[in-house]
């Protein structure tokens, strides 16, 4: 983790810093206008630069800060983005951030909406405005992928280690629209991380760092439910992913399996503030009385990730949680929000196998990595190839698939695991 001393150390005459121009920064870095020519981004000998022809406007980001780095093509969106996720607040501009990103837009913003004038499918001219902005997004897209394989070969020197940092890519194949905040977004696991980079405010969410996940609202009937993310830090407010559609819970239970996160299903939404409340207020009784189990008691069976020896060895934090006034108000407040029933859930469709299993999945990113020389690698780093095995193996089959300008793109490298 960056010390507050630490300064960036900029590229001697040794090497040439890797540069890539013409970018945007979000947060903004002044109230202009967006449509002023991009900055430039330099990666040094210990960190980033981000800066424009403006003398005092640059942002420096460095390596020994960032807790997760990005790097998500433009598919179906306009932009193509490097996003870091920092350990610690930095100032962009007048905003204090842990959420730094830097774009570019690879179309008109009108053109890509359908405001174009669009006279006939067969129109020659059409036609070639098409095909210039498919070149003008591929060429943006392997610019990116081709500065993150080459820092991801910078961040393998030895004195980088310690970091373990590379450029993680969102897996659009498991991607599900929801609401975490005041709109629908499409939300995208990685081998890592739960993710939205496109709307404000960002979301990045580290799955080391989820204890449990509440599926909510899941009934016979229902059009959509809700997602209750419960963090192994209890200081933190639970995340709430609301109006996710039903036809993503089948593949959102299949992701949570592969990643060993353990879930459960409710009927009703639940009060999850009260809820921690109760469980700091006396740990000890929320062990044994079965620590989350409690939660089989309002909604189906459900085949969740991980087995319950993992409940065993649960250790609460001792802190309070920091809640309203209105939590201490009254102890046998209840701990479901929702007064309405809903009809008992309709049996579980059995899914056919397609392809081949998880087990043989896995099985064969390890014997590919083993000829790579990956015999030493950590369970965290099993669990991340289990995860993009499991992605390719849903490719074609979820409505977020990507599209086929990148089939030609090479992949990310991964940085050697340490």
């Amino acid at each position: 983790m960056a010390r507050e001393s630490e300064k960036l150390q900029l590229a001697g005459n040794k090497f040439k810093p890797l540069r890539l121009s013409k970018l945007r920064i979000r947060p903004p870095l002044s109230g202009r206008k967006k449509k002023i020519p991009g900055g430039t981004l330099e990666a040094h000998a210990n960190g980033f630069r981000y800066s424009t022809t403006t003398p005092d406007e640059r942002v420096d980001v460095l390596f020994a800060n960032i807790k997760h780095a990005f790097f998500q093509p433009a598919e179906k969106e306009m932009i193509t983005l490097l996003h870091f996720h920092l350990h610690n607040h930095i100032m962009v501009g007048t905003k204090k951030t842990k959420d730094v990103q830097f774009y570019v837009e690879v179309m008109d913003a009108v053109q890509s909406l359908g405001g174009g004038k669009r006279s006939s499918a067969y129109d020659p001219d059409e036609i070639d405005e098409e095909e210039r902005e498919r070149d003008r997004k591929n060429k943006i897209n392997m610019d990116f992928n081709h500065f993150a394989n080459r820092v991801n070969d910078m961040w393998q020197l030895p004195q980088f280690a310690s970091l373990d940092l590379e450029f993680d890519q969102p897996l659009r194949e498991l991607g599900f629209h929801g609401v975490p905040h005041k709109t629908s977004v499409f939300i995208i696991p990685t081998s890592s991380c739960l993710v939205e980079l496109i709307e404000y405010p960002f979301l990045v969410v580290s799955l080391s760092e989820i204890e449990i996940v509440n599926l909510e609202r899941v009934g016979f009937g229902q059009k959509n439910f809700d997602m209750a993310i419960i963090f192994k830090d209890f200081k933190k407010d639970v995340l709430r992913v609301d109006s996710v559609p039903t036809s993503s819970l089948e593949g959102i239970k299949e992701w949570l399996d592969t990643t060993d996160i353990k879930y459960y299903e409710s009927k009703l939404n639940l009060n999850w503030r009260q809820i921690l409340k109760t469980i700091t207020d006396d740990p000890q009784s929320f062990i044994d009385d079965g620590g989350w189990e409690f939660l089989n008691l309002d909604g189906s069976d459900s085949e969740s990730g991980g087995s319950e020896e993992s409940d065993k060895g649960y250790e609460p934090s001792d802190v309070e949680v920091e809640s309203e006034s209105e939590d201490d108000a009254s102890e046998s407040e209840s701990l479901v929000e929702s007064e309405d029933e809903e009809e008992e859930d309709s049996e579980q469709q059995s899914e056919e196998e397609k392809g081949k299993t998880w087990d043989e999945l896995e099985r064969d990113a390890t014997n590919a990595d083993r000829e790579h020389g990956h015999e030493s690698d950590s369970e965290e780093e099993r669990k991340r190839r289990k995860m993009k095995a499991f992605g390719k193996s849903r490719s074609g089959t979820s409505g977020g698939g990507g599209s086929s300008s990148m089939k030609n793109m090479p992949p990310l490298k991964r940085s050697k695991h340490r």
